[in-house]
């Protein structure tokens, strides 16, 4: 590889951008915090004042700080994004981009879109490319890319430069592949961002991979870091349930926010706590706990998700995932089988590679190469000519002759298989201390972490062998919003096709679930959601929009229950799915489903499962939430306690605006009952001074709802 080009000022990477790309900028950047927002801007400012070039951004999950939407909330969050969110910077095309400013010389397409903030935002949805994670870099490459910007970590300086594509090695290299095999060039921009944890494996590469590297401090900035959310009853619920159908031994992936907390803290009681966990899915489960996985995790977890998440973290510091998988499929083959064993190596690890055919007798070079690199042998075993030279032992190749294998068995063996991995991911994003822990993880731990390629983790095609042996027992959980009774799932629009999200990895995994003998899929949604237009049963006789299609049903999961849908008749999952439904719902889901001939007409939801209702929920699990089983937050907060106090009420006096008879109800009753809020909440919300009736109104709101 060439050396790159170094530059010292963000501004003058963007003349070397515009001096070396000719006509317009299509700028491909990763999603999430791989962003090098400092450079962004400064090229987006630049463009913009110059309406004679024209800019392109061709991206996805672009983040910005939280704002509130009304004065109340604004000025809640002011101290504490201040705390929480540090320097990082907004973009200015995010703030132009959602207020429906851009200039008419730049264009902004993502192909993933923060959920829900993008809905009646016009150009948005106009832009938004529908794709597959797998084929987003394929997919990006078309557009016609001559310019990728990547935020990265770094160690070392000068002549001993290391760089690591840190939280997102995703698509940024397949990304450049494409462009290049179709002939066309590409600038490739790293900017050193020495807050970005740095990550070793397939995220490090060498400074070659850039044409240009910017070691500007400017760049280098706090990086977006959400708050852990609450973990509701509901959330919990759910990830109970799904952490019942994790097998030992197996694998897992998961995704982001509370229902992945949700799923983790089950995991780590279930290890910890067998007997409690037992007691709390008997409550959840009225037909029973026949088929669920209840022990403990005595061989643990591999982790292999296109994102790693805090949750996952918290599951390596538990122990839980530790199950190594090793990048040679015969010898993976060989562990799964029993063969041979990754906590020590012994002469039968020799005799099983010989017996595959992994390695040859007499032993050649790429032979001694791949056992060095493996831990089979010693790492300081040398080959020369026809012998294994350790430390003054020599002896010869042939592992058919029995004294030749006894020598090499007895002095030049190694103690256990090295380069291991359990945890496979392809981007990240967390908290801040999810950030730090990573920065801060001993050098042997963080080795067992590989952020890769999404075509890696993503798709079996490639190395198939090799995927399929560490793959072994996957469990791929996955989020849905909608679901139909026959088993559809929307996942990323709206019925109108407004985008709410994006498709994400979503079909990559569940194809992949079925492609795998003993995978399932494990879709998960929460039975309502609520709204402006009511509350709503999220299991609906149809809808029209599919992210999923039925014939790809499987294993679904609601706070109320897990139906099991793979392989079987429509009547039979029409009644599954309605067994796991609200139970408000559930009448009106059985008269259409009767209308349109898929239930009988004498059905009837057994009694077991009409008590499906939030408030019968949270009572089974009020008990074990108290004996701190179940805390709302299980890996922590960034929000004080009084900040967590001032947000029960905001959001209590939030879902009461979308209804303005609960509304009023609501103001009648706190201003007659005229209670205070402490004076340094009012202070916090602007509120500690009445200048208005309606001033009056929302600090007796807010003092009603503390």
């Amino acid at each position: 590889m060439k050396n790159p080009i170094i530059i010292e000022s963000i501004e003058a990477c963007v003349d070397y951008i515009l001096d070396t790309v000719p006509g317009n900028v299509v700028l491909g950047v990763p999603l999430g915090i791989g962003k090098p927002n400092p450079l962004i801007n400064a090229l987006y400012r630049r463009i913009k004042a110059n309406p004679a070039r024209k800019l392109r951004i061709i991206t996805a999950l672009s983040l910005e700080r939280p704002v509130g939407h009304s004065e109340l909330e604004q000025n809640f969050l002011q101290p504490l994004v201040e705390r929480v969110f540090g320097n990082y910077p907004d973009m200015d095309y995010v703030k132009d981009f959602r207020g429906g400013h851009l200039p008419a010389n730049i264009e902004v397409q993502e192909f993933f879109m923060k959920t829900g903030d993008y809905l009646g935002n016009e150009p948005a949805q106009r832009g938004y490319i529908s794709t597959n994670y797998t084929y987003a870099a394929r997919d990006m490459a078309v557009q016609g890319l001559n310019v990728i910007a990547q935020a990265v970590g770094v160690k070392g300086h000068d002549e001993g430069l290391r760089l690591s594509l840190s939280s997102n090695p995703d698509i940024s290299e397949e990304v450049i592949e494409c462009v290049r095999a179709a002939g066309q060039s590409v600038l490739a921009v790293g900017v050193i961002n020495r807050q970005m944890p740095f990550m070793p494996n397939g995220a490090e590469v060498p400074p070659g991979f850039f044409d240009v590297i910017v070691t500007d401090p400017a760049a280098t900035h706090d990086l977006f870091a959400p708050p852990n959310n609450k973990v509701s009853p509901a959330d919990y619920a759910i990830g109970l349930h799904a952490s019942s159908l994790v097998v030992d031994d197996g694998t897992l992936q998961i995704g982001i926010g509370s229902l992945g907390d949700a799923i983790g803290q089950s995991l780590i009681v279930r290890d910890r706590h067998c007997a409690e966990y037992r007691r709390i899915l008997d409550s959840l489960c009225p037909a029973g706990l026949d088929g669920r996985e209840l022990g403990r995790f005595d061989a643990g977890l591999y982790g292999c998700s296109e994102m790693f998440v805090n949750a996952f973290l918290r599951l390596i510091e538990a122990g839980i995932i530790r199950r190594e998988v090793f990048d040679d499929a015969v010898l993976q083959q060989l562990l799964n089988s029993g063969r041979i064993k990754d906590d020590c190596v012994e002469p039968e690890t020799l005799r099983a590679l010989l017996d595959a055919g992994r390695i040859r007798s007499p032993l050649a070079q790429e032979d001694v190469g791949f056992l060095k690199r493996f831990g089979i042998l010693r790492a300081d075993v040398q080959l020369q000519g026809q012998q294994l030279v350790f430390e003054g032992q020599r002896c010869g190749v042939d592992l058919h002759d029995a004294a030749c294998f006894k020598d090499i068995s007895e002095h030049m063996l190694g103690s256990r298989l090295t380069h291991g991995v359990f945890m496979t991911g392809g981007f990240f994003l967390g908290p801040r201390d999810f950030y730090e822990r990573l920065r801060t993880l001993a050098p042997q731990d963080l080795a067992k972490i590989d952020m890769t390629r999404i075509d890696f983790i993503n798709q079996l095609y490639g190395n198939d062998a090799l995927k399929r042996a560490q793959r072994r027992k996957a469990r791929f959980m996955n989020t849905t919003m909608v679901m139909t009774l026959l088993g559809a799932a929307a996942s990323d629009a709206l019925e109108s096709g407004q985008v709410v999200s994006g498709v994400g990895g979503q079909y990559n995994f569940v194809a992949m679930s079925h492609a795998l003998a003993d995978a399932r899929l494990i879709m998960m949604l929460r039975a309502t959601h609520d709204n402006k237009d009511g509350l709503k049963s999220s299991i609906v006789w149809n809808y029209g929009h599919v992210t999923i299609p039925r014939h790809l049903r499987d294993v679904v999961i609601t706070e109320y229950g897990i139906a099991e849908l793979r392989g079987q008749s429509d009547g039979e999952v029409v009644k599954r799915m309605i067994a796991i439904a609200d139970s408000r719902f559930q009448d009106e889901l059985v008269k259409q489903a009767k209308a349109h001939g898929k239930l009988e007409a004498e059905y009837e939801v057994p009694e077991c499962f009409r008590q499906n209702l939030p408030e019968v929920l949270a009572g089974k699990l009020k008990p074990w939430s108290q004996a701190g089983l179940l805390p709302d937050f299980p890996f922590g907060t960034d929000l004080t306690d009084d900040e967590l106090h001032m947000v029960r009420a905001m959001k209590k006096m939030k879902h009461a605006s979308h209804h303005p008879s609960e509304l009023l109800a609501m103001a009648i009753k706190s201003l007659w009952e005229g209670k205070e809020a402490p004076p340094a909440y009012l202070e916090r919300l602007g509120l500690a001074e009445v200048h208005s009736f309606k001033d009056r109104v929302l600090r007796a709101l807010f003092a009603g709802n503390l």
